[in-house]
């Protein structure tokens, strides 16, 4: 539609805030993670509710009674100067607010607090902050730590959406309690942090002025923080009012978790179950390499309607573990040491790890095939050029690799007949892969005052792999905009 200016009544009150009393921290909390996620998926069942917004708007526990201020109505203005975008916006949450709403209402937290991803980072797990923040939540390291959001050579469990959900509740759960059930200081402690909010409270208490989130002096971004906030709300509860099309977000799991033996390429899990692998990435956004862990048992999350691919007839039951290890550098480590010891090539070694030359930081992490172990196939990349009596067959053999796997890697249907001095390029599945998927693509929010020299410099990536990716032919950046990014996952 087009943009009309916002006009609309103050007839509303603020509410009037209970004086805080300020409680200790708690020494340790555990967090079951498998659990929640289990209930969640277990409530797939049909709902009387036609979207989340519906549900929402039914449930919204908080009073309305806020004031729609000058700064609210900013916030408000920004989002409704184009509404289309706005409803983009919101469909962020598509893959994840389900599960965030139920997460509060099992920890008797207001549902509302399923907004504050919005705020946070657009409901993107991918997100980091300059200041070091991750994922939808945005936690610091030292939060997530203590929520028990850990951080591995393979993963980091910040960006892991549900992971870091359950972890975000349990921290709102603690602030809610210690700010007497003050959503707003709440909020402005999980922006400044609680120790700065009880601060702010006691010089307004030595004053003698009210202790409201509105009488506190806090920093500027702690003091917008609250009209965001109140401005989604505003325009998702009174959505018709404002000509909001909410987007189509069901009130239903729309994933499910499946666990799968062994480690698992996230680029085979893609291919076979046809999704985007992007959306496989996003979906398991703490697996920070291109496969998950080494371990007995993989947890990945994905569409809800593709679980049946993997009860039928899953072929990652007897998949071959991709055995690859992580080598922490010592003194006294070289490459030919490493390569002897793991049974490997130098030369492998060095393209899997972009190597340049044969340096190694002491500390640093290599990765290494383990080449010849039964259940791994590694081959280098190479070239097979096609003599006479070749077939696909043949080849497949000759180099232990599936004829599928051989066609697809030479974009050749598998019947197709071989001409002689024909280049293929044959090679473990996984290399060819890998080289490419070290790169993860993330989207990031252009700030005020960034560039592309200064994003480059952020996520350690050159300027021309920025603006190759966005296919900027202008190369001005706006405030807001959002860009790809392709990381290294090294």
């Amino acid at each position: 539609m087009q943009y009309k200016p916002l006009i609309i009544f103050l007839v509303f009150i603020f509410f009037g805030c209970q004086q805080v009393e300020v409680n200790s921290f708690k020494d340790e909390i555990e967090v079951d993670y498998s659990t929640s996620v289990d209930l969640y998926i277990q409530l797939n069942m049909e709902s009387e509710y036609s979207d989340v917004w519906e549900y929402f708007v039914s449930n919204n526990t908080q009073n309305r009674n806020y004031v729609l201020d000058e700064r609210v109505l900013y916030y408000m203005n920004i989002h409704l100067k184009d509404t289309s975008k706005f409803t983009e916006y919101l469909n962020d949450s598509f893959y994840f607010i389900y599960f965030a709403i139920n997460e509060l209402e099992k920890n008797k937290l207001p549902i509302e607090l399923a907004l504050v991803p919005y705020i946070e980072s657009n409901y993107d797990p991918f997100s980091i902050s300059p200041s070091g923040a991750v994922g939808m939540w945005q936690f610091m390291p030292r939060t997530g730590r203590f929520y028990n959001l850990d951080k591995t050579w393979w993963n980091e469990d910040r960006h892991d959406p549900f992971a870091s959900t359950i972890a975000a509740v349990k921290y709102l759960e603690y602030l809610y309690n210690r700010f007497n059930n003050d959503v707003y200081l709440t909020l402005a402690a999980y922006n400044a942090g609680p120790s700065l909010l009880d601060k702010k409270i006691r010089q307004n208490k030595r004053k003698g002025i009210s202790t409201d989130f509105h009488s506190l002096d806090l920093p500027d971004q702690t003091k917008d923080y609250i009209p965001k906030y109140i401005a989604l709300k505003e325009l998702i509860l009174n959505s018709e009012l404002y000509e909001i099309n909410l987007p189509n977000i069901p009130y239903e799991p729309v994933v499910t978790k499946v666990l799968i033996p062994g480690q698992v390429e996230i680029y085979s899990l893609s291919e076979y179950l046809q999704i985007k692998p992007e959306l496989l990435y996003k979906l398991n956004a703490g697996y920070t390499k291109w496969a998950s862990a080494p371990k007995d048992e993989s947890v990945f999350y994905i569409p809800i309607d593709k679980k049946e691919l993997l009860v039928s007839n899953n072929p990652f039951n007897n998949f071959d573990q991709i055995n690859w290890i992580s080598h922490n550098i010592e003194e006294g480590d070289s490459l030919w040491a490493l390569a002897k010891k793991y049974d490997t090539e130098v030369s492998i070694i060095k393209e899997i790890n972009y190597l340049k030359d044969d340096m190694l930081t002491i500390n640093s992490d290599l990765l290494i095939p383990l080449s010849k172990t039964e259940s791994n196939n590694f081959i280098p990349y190479e070239l097979h050029i096609v003599s006479e009596g070749d077939t696909l067959w043949s080849i497949s053999s000759l180099y232990n690799l599936d004829i599928s796997d051989i066609a697809r890697m030479n974009n050749i249907d598998p019947s197709s007949y071989l001409q002689l001095g024909q280049q293929l390029s044959i090679g473990n599945k996984n290399i060819h892969r890998n080289m490419e998927s070290k790169k993860r693509t993330i989207l990031y929010s252009v700030k005020q005052g960034d560039s592309l020299y200064k994003i480059s410099e952020l996520f350690d990536v050159s300027i021309k792999s920025i603006k190759d990716i966005n296919n900027f032919k202008d190369t001005t950046l706006m405030p807001g905009q959002i860009i790809k990014v392709a990381i290294r996952a090294f």
